[in-house]
């Protein structure tokens, strides 16, 4: 019995890898989901067909499946698409180029100086536009590759195409580029389905060898009691017959002869029983010792997926740059929480917290100053909260916090001792001083509420925040009068 539930417990840890390894993959499954969404968005406007087949791309990823051959194709009609554009720009250039230069019109006369052309300012507009783009892709490329594993081919390719769409003004190289980003993405979702699948088939495995030896140990016990069975059969029958021979025999000589031969056929049969039961232990002994090394080897096996199954959430829950929790941390904290909240109806407050002007810091001095500004306002935001605070990192230069336990009154205090400290730390790029603020919403929750809802109300805060001039914090209440 003692076994037995060993097993079951083998077997429930082994069914919680199996559901940990899922969530894993259907966290990465999320990130690559929103960033191919972003994309698509931050990529609109530039034709309509390629409009069109962007937003085919959103439509596929909200119905949750995938049909990997069909956006193959989807991913050549936006290749032709991009390629138009390329050719339409690549012939706006040449017929500007093609154009009387200005010293050309002056050389035999004196006219009055000549504006710039529009189709120029436009292809510039486009340029930049398209620059942007790719920067915005490359940042999220980035967040990409924190969230999920990678070969190393594919990695190091993926981080070369990080640093082209990041730093490179040449539109070739960086269409080339984001071709190979849908690429990308299909190749991280089969890894990760891969592993997943790979994982499910070692577990199958050695369930499989658990109930080979369950069978064999059924079999066995079946053996046994059907030997138990035929002996116990032979000794009655052997018995009846001693003791009709005692009641039919006149003679007392053939009598004992008689009894003799019926004791010796029971010996015989408790003989062969004997013999028998000895090979069934035998036999057994050699399955339990082939066992017990399966064993060892399973226990060590599940100990190293544990380990990796522990190391894998951990990551997919921690934002690599800053080293606090992520969005889908702050999501499960937050469903604790509310949940909490619900029962007991203490005081719960959130808070939305955005950096101001951050892309002035990557486009003046680089994003390696960018993520420095991320790390060093993360390290002042875990020294300053307390410990039952919780913080994490939304997306971007977005923060969450939570205040359990807190009005929106002490968390607007709270986040005000931090604005001010944040706001009078020495960031210096390129050796120059170089002032950093945020502006954050704060919201409470309310009887009636729900996750979302305090959540946008807080948002709302944050924006009104941003609109009233920056470095500042809204609480949501004050929002609604105003």
């Amino acid at each position: 019995m003692a076994s037995d539930q060993s097993w079951k417990e083998k077997y429930l840890q082994a069914l919680e890898s199996s559901d940990s390894r899922e969530e894993q993959w259907q966290t990465e499954r999320n990130t690559l989901e929103r960033m191919l969404v972003r994309t698509s968005l931050a990529s609109e406007g530039q034709s309509r067909e390629l409009d069109l087949l962007l937003a085919r791309v959103r439509k596929d990823l909200r119905k949750k499946t995938v049909d990997v051959e069909a956006w193959r194709e989807l991913q050549e009609q936006i290749d032709r698409q991009v390629a138009l554009l390329d050719e339409h720009t690549e012939a706006k250039q040449a017929q500007a180029s093609s154009a009387p230069s200005r010293d050309s019109l002056n050389s035999n006369a004196e006219v009055a100086p000549v504006a710039s052309i529009p189709g120029d300012d436009r292809d510039l507009a486009d340029n930049s536009g398209r620059l942007r783009i790719a920067q915005r892709v490359g940042q999220l490329l980035g967040q990409l590759l924190d969230q999920v594993s990678l070969d190393s081919v594919a990695e190091a390719r993926a981080r070369e195409l990080q640093r082209v769409l990041l730093s490179s003004d040449d539109w070739n190289e960086l269409r080339e580029g984001l071709n190979y980003v849908a690429e990308l993405v299909i190749t991280a979702v089969n890894r990760s389905r891969g592993e997943f699948e790979a994982f499910l088939k070692r577990l199958d495995e050695r369930l499989a060898l658990l109930h080979e030896h369950f069978a064999e140990q059924s079999t066995a016990q079946m053996d046994r009691l059907s030997a138990s069975e035929t002996l116990d059969q032979e000794i009655r029958e052997g018995m009846a017959r001693i003791g009709a021979d005692v009641r039919d025999s006149e003679d007392l000589t053939q009598l004992k002869a008689s009894v003799s031969r019926h004791l010796s056929s029971i010996g015989d049969a408790v003989g062969r029983f004997r013999d028998k039961e000895t090979d069934r232990e035998k036999v057994m002994s050699d399955q339990l010792r082939a066992m017990q090394e399966k064993i060892a080897v399973m226990e060590a096996n599940s100990e190293q997926l544990q380990s990796e199954v522990r190391r894998e959430r951990e990551r997919a829950m921690t934002d690599l740059l800053t080293q606090l929790p992520n969005r889908e941390a702050w999501q499960e904290r937050l469903s604790f929480e509310f949940n909490r909240w619900q029962r007991y109806q203490n005081e719960l407050t959130i808070g939305l917290l955005d950096i101001d002007l951050f892309k002035r810091i990557n486009d003046g001095y680089g994003h390696k100053a960018g993520d420095r500004v991320l790390q060093l306002i993360s390290r002042e935001l875990k020294a300053s909260l307390r410990t039952t605070d919780y913080v994490a990192r939304y997306g971007g230069e977005e923060f969450v916090l939570m205040f359990p336990e807190t009005g929106p009154d002490a968390a607007l205090v709270a986040m005000e001792k931090l604005r001010q400290r944040i706001s009078k730390l020495p960031f210096h790029f390129s050796g120059e001083p170089v002032s950093v603020t945020f502006s954050a919403g704060l919201a409470a929750f309310r009887r009636g509420d729900s996750e979302e809802a305090v959540f946008e109300r807080a948002d709302r805060a944050l924006y009104l925040a941003k609109d009233s001039g920056r470095n500042r914090i809204n609480i949501e209440d004050e929002d609604a009068s105003q």
